[in-house]
Order: structure tokens, then sequence, then C-alpha cells
């Protein structure tokens, strides 16, 4: 399910994602031989323009992590292209992995296991600046004091531990350490999802605040469709490692194209005042991304399943301005 090179060339695009796919091994036996593989990414593409925030949304499990960390040069993508302002960082290593890292950063789920309980606040957000030979070590925790401040936390923090801060301080620690090489891109993978309703919010309105002052661009998965839609200009939408649809969250969440979309809108919480729409009841389970089925991966599930969904896997096509989607419905 990808879409065209053409649809995906810009000049303009800051980042560039092209049938990317990640196949984890399986072995048995005495030997560990490969007996299968886990399809936990299958093709993905999108794009991301300088300044845009792309939100990805989808269940446990298919693949929105995984794509986000293969992004961020964490996880080695088995096939396909990253190109990231205009260079393949797909095949990065050594020093021209170094580099690129600086540009992308991430912010992670646990804002705990992401810090060195061992390390101070200080050492934790001055580290990066000091392994790239940036600054100097006081230059280093000057500009970390700095940055504390940036995220609402105190310059007089910084000898602290992370153990002496709440969950919503530690994440804040977590995005200024993210902020301290410049990147232009951050990848927030369910930064959120751990935190109480209401530090979630000061946290969105934080990285709201921070992508206008640093003309940042933001990767946001989640499963949450509320936190997606408050914070993001586009949303994509996967399924069993595939982007099933993608488009601009006012067409989106307005005139969800895709089955699985409809589905996931529909179950989500709606205030009284708004109309609730008809519920879809999604029956059986996610299969297994170690055996996917043939031709549309959501078909098993799909309510308006055709014989052509149980043979032919859909392409993307924009179906509205800017709005793809995967289903041969359209």
């Amino acid at each position: 399910m990808s879409i065209n090179a053409e649809q995906l060339s810009s000049s303009n695009n800051l980042l560039e994602v092209q049938d990317l796919k990640k196949y984890f091994p399986i072995t048995a036996g005495f030997f560990r031989r490969t007996v299968g593989h886990v399809k936990a990414v299958d093709g993905v593409s999108f794009t991301m323009k300088a300044g845009e925030t792309l939100g990805i949304v989808g269940e446990s499990g298919c693949g929105k992590s995984t794509t986000g960390r293969m992004v961020v040069n964490l996880t080695t993508p088995t096939s396909g292209k990253i190109i990231f302002d205009g260079k393949d960082i797909s095949t990065h290593s050594g020093r021209s992995l170094r580099e690129s890292r600086r540009k992308i950063q991430m912010v992670f789920q646990d804002p705990y296991a992401s810090l060195n309980p061992q390390m101070s606040i200080g050492e934790a957000v001055a580290e990066p600046l000091i392994v790239n030979h940036m600054l100097s070590k006081k230059q280093a925790f000057d500009r970390a004091a700095q940055l504390l401040e940036t995220v609402g936390l105190r310059a007089r923090d910084l000898s602290r531990h992370p153990h002496e801060f709440s969950g919503g301080q530690r994440q804040r620690v977590g995005i200024a350490r993210a902020l301290a090489l410049n990147p232009k891109l951050i990848v927030a993978d369910e930064a959120v999802s751990a935190l109480d309703v209401s530090i979630q919010s000061q946290i969105l309105n934080l990285l709201a605040d921070l992508r206008g002052r640093f003309n940042l661009s933001y990767l946001f998965i989640s499963h949450n469709l509320a936190v997606v839609r408050h914070i993001s200009d586009r949303v994509g939408v996967m399924y069993l490692g595939h982007m099933v649809e993608i488009g601009p969250k006012i067409s989106l969440y307005n005139h969800p194209l895709h089955p699985y979309t409809q589905a996931l809108l529909s179950a989500a919480p709606e205030p009284r005042r708004v109309k609730r729409r008809e519920r879809t009841v999604l029956q059986g389970d996610v299969p297994s991304p170690a055996n996917p089925p043939k031709g549309c991966p959501f078909h098993t599930r799909c309510p308006m399943v055709m014989d052509v969904c149980r043979e032919q896997e859909p392409k993307m096509r924009e179906l509205l301005p800017g709005h793809f989607a995967a289903c041969h419905l359209h």
C-alpha cells in the first residue's frame, strides 16, 4: 500500500518515507534457523513538510512505533527509503548517522525509563552536547539550564535526579534533552499516554509552543484519537503494518474513507453536544503479523468486504484533495 513516487517527490518535503518495511525473523530449532518473519511494517509511505505535525494512529501492534524508531534510525529497515532533508538516511552509518541523528530526536513514552536514574537532570540534558563535541562541559550545562527553563522547569533543578520529579516533569526533561541539538524533526512516541489527563494537556500545549518557537516538525505517534486531532495537521491511520489512510485532520475526521478509520472514530467517546457517529463494531481479532491475510489486510474484519478484497491488495489513491485511502470500495 504505497503512494506513487510522483506523489512523494517534492523539494518542499522535510521527510519522505518510501515503501518502508521491517520484518523481524522468527527462528526455531537448535541452529535457530529462520522459519518465518513478523511483518511489523509492510510497505509504509508518507511525507512531511517542514513545520508540520503528522499524527499516526492505530491499534497496539500496528507498527506505528516501529515506523517511528526507523525514522530515528534506532531500528534498521528491512527495505525502503527514509529521505530526510534531501538525503537517504536509511543506509547511514558511522559519522553520517551521527550527523543525521542530530537533526532527528525522539521523545519516548515512559519518561522515567528514558532517563538514566544515576545521572542528574543537568547531565542528561547536557550529555548530547558534550558527546557531539558541540560545547565545552561548562557551556553544555549552561545550555541545559536554559533548556530546562524553556520547558517550564527551573535552572536550579540541574543537580536533581529523575526520581525527584513527577511524571510530567520527567517528560519535560525528555523534551529538553530532545531540543539540545537543535533538531528539525522530533518523533514523539506515545509521549503523553503515561501521564494524567491534566498533565497531558500541559505537555501538548508545550509541544505546540515549542513548534512555533523553534520551527519544529513532529511525527506524533499515539493511539488516542482526541490527542492526535488536537496537535496534528495531518493524520495517518495504520493497520497491521500498513498505512490505510492519510490526509488533513479535518478531512479525515469529518469524512473518513476507510472502513477501519470509520470504526476507530465511531469507537471514540464524544461530548453529548456532538452528533454521535453510528457505531461500527469490528468482529474478530487482528490477524498475526507473522501470518497476514492475502489481499487487503483488513478484509478479515471489514463489515463491507468484497471478493476482490480477499485476493488483491488495494493501492493508495487520492480520493479527496490531499486525502488518500487504500480501499477497493473507492
